[in-house]
């Protein structure tokens, strides 16, 4: 993809991949990494069926937006943490934040981002999904979800493969940045922020029709 709209060469990936054979070029495959809760929610806490049954991909833009946190260590083994809101159907990051703090400021920060990213256009039917994490079930975060005119909905417990896009672009940022090497979190932020940047705009994907989420996000909403 990148070879064909960034370069103009159109080559069949079958010869891509003899290419890469033969000059040993070997890409990273990731490995699965264990699904971890966050912590244990107290009595108050309520959790909510799924809705989306895995159907991330609706066509619609905005309509399924899926939500979660990572953990990043750099310098010396300083923790940070990302949180995430990502587009089903265009896979686009719509919203994030990056802390040095897992309190629940975190999902606020976040969900200020995509109100003040989508503003009014948020869509009539929009789903936000999320494991059944402390943060999520929490009553105060609940309340911004209904003030934005969301609707919740949780993966079943324990069940990564319930929101699974979401994870899967964890994986491939903790494989393709070099996260690690960041000596301050300013400099570890930035380093997230052009990630993402060239995730949304450059990155092309096969399941996008060869585009990018940007283009992608654009061209189903002109069609």
């Amino acid at each position: 993809m990148y070879l064909e709209n960034d370069y103009d060469v159109v080559m069949n990936h079958k010869k891509i991949r003899r290419l890469m054979r033969k000059f040993y070029l070997i890409t990273l495959v990731r490995r699965a990494r264990p699904y971890k809760d966050i912590a244990k929610a107290t009595k108050e806490h309520r959790t909510f069926p799924n809705l989306l049954e895995r159907k991330f991909d609706q066509k619609e833009p905005g309509k399924v937006l899926l939500t979660d946190i990572t953990y990043l260590y750099y310098s010396n083994g300083q923790k940070a943490y990302l949180s995430c809101v990502k587009d089903g159907s265009t896979k686009e990051i719509v919203a994030y934040h990056v802390s040095t703090s897992l309190k629940m400021e975190i999902v606020y920060r976040t969900l200020d981002e995509l109100k003040r990213n989508m503003g009014n256009k948020i869509h009539q039917k929009a789903i936000i999904h999320s494991d059944q994490g402390v943060h999520y079930t929490n009553p105060k975060f609940q309340n911004k979800v209904k003030k934005l005119k969301l609707t919740q909905s949780m993966s079943r417990r324990g069940n990564c493969w319930d929101n699974a896009p979401m994870e899967s672009f964890f994986g491939h940022l903790k494989d393709e940045v070099d996260y690690k090497s960041c000596k301050t979190f300013d400099e570890l932020k930035q380093v997230i922020n052009n990630y993402i940047e060239d995730y949304n705009t450059k990155r092309y994907q096969w399941d996008l029709n060869k585009m990018t989420p940007v283009q992608y996000r654009n061209h189903l909403l002109a069609a």
